[in-house]
Formats: structure tokens, C-alpha cells, sequence
């Protein structure tokens, strides 16, 4: 089992920068993966970054070069740095991590509104 957390979302400007925080706990040596999603009203879930247990990253074109995924072992956190932030990007946005043996883990989601 891996329990995760997600802290850093709220409100912030357009043009304006989050640091999104995703906290592990459990059984992380089993973790082969990491990344977040979001999902804005009415839309499905979206993949916004995506990390391999090797440091392979991945973004969708919408964050392209505006956020950036990392982690930091030593904590057990994922971070999600964005910045240039655009109102589209409102949405809640959920940590999720995958094991070896595939199985699937989500935190319960932070919000981050955009205001235009």
C-alpha cells in the first residue's frame, strides 16, 4: 500500500507560479512511477507530468516548458513547479504512483484555481 498527499495548490494570478507537493508514505520502495494529473470541471482526467523511477520525464504539450515534475527521495515527495499559469490550468490536481507490480495509487487531490 502507498498513501499519498498532495499540499501546495490554491489561488494564484495568471502569469502566476505553484508548487505543488505530493507526500509518500507506505510501501514506497515499490514505486515505478510518478506523476500528476488534473481534472477540470466537466473534463476527464488529464496526464500533466510524468516521471519513471529513473528520472525519465514526460509533459503534456498544454505545460511544456511552463511546469516542471521532480522529486526528492529524501523526503519522499514529488513536486510539480508551475509557472506562466493560465486560467485553463484550473483544475484539481491529483498525485498518482504506480509499483512494480502495477498497481495504481492517487492522493485525494489539491485545487488550483487561475484567475484571470
Amino acid at each position: 500500500q502507498v498513501q499519498l498527499v498532495e499540499s501546495g495548490g490554491g489561488l494564484v494570478q495568471a502569469g502566476g507560479s505553484l508548487r505543488l507537493s505530493c507526500l509518500a508514505s507506505g510501501n514506497i520502495f515499490s514505486i515505478s512511477a510518478m506523476a500528476w494529473y488534473r481534472q477540470a470541471p466537466g473534463k476527464p482526467r488529464e496526464l500533466v507530468a510524468h516521471m519513471s523511477i529513473s528520472g525519465i520525464t514526460n509533459y503534456s504539450d498544454s505545460v511544456k516548458g511552463r511546469f516542471t515534475i521532480s522529486r526528492d527521495d529524501a523526503k519522499n515527495t514529488v513536486n510539480l513547479q508551475m509557472s506562466d499559469l493560465k486560467a485553463e490550468d484550473t483544475a484539481v490536481y491529483y498525485c498518482y504512483h504506480q509499483t512494480q507490480h502495477k498497481f495504481d495509487y492517487w492522493g485525494p487531490g489539491t485545487q488550483v484555481t487561475v484567475s484571470s
